[in-house]
């Protein structure tokens, strides 16, 4: 198999890994750090799942399916966190979160 046919969805896993890490930096800067301990951790996992899910994909390991799916509902998870809280970063890093779970749904279909 090509990772040709995965690029869209490895695309929205970069982005999403992008968007992750700079909502946990951000979320560190704000005020009420405490707070915001959720949205970090799910940022941290989130990226980090991304970035495997991108290389997953690149390499068209016989467990991108798998992969995929668990990226697609760790981004959910991750989406669902960061639209509780107002700061534009939360907001930009769900909206990239739900595309990249919308890819990777795509992708399995």
């Amino acid at each position: 198999m090509s990772h040709e046919k995965y690029l869209a969805c490895i695309d929205a896993c970069n982005s999403c890994a992008d968007a992750c890490d700079h909502c946990s930096t951000a979320c560190l800067q704000e005020e009420h750090v405490a707070q915001m301990e959720r949205c970090i951790r799910l940022d941290i996992d989130c990226a980090a799942l991304c970035r495997f899910a991108a290389a997953a994909m690149a390499r068209s390991s016989e467990h991108v399916s798998d992969i995929c799916r668990l990226c697609a509902l760790l981004c959910e998870a991750c989406a669902a966190e960061c639209s509780k809280h107002d700061h534009d970063h939360c907001m930009e890093c769900a909206d990239a979160c739900r595309s990249c779970a919308q890819a990777c749904q795509a992708m399995l279909a």
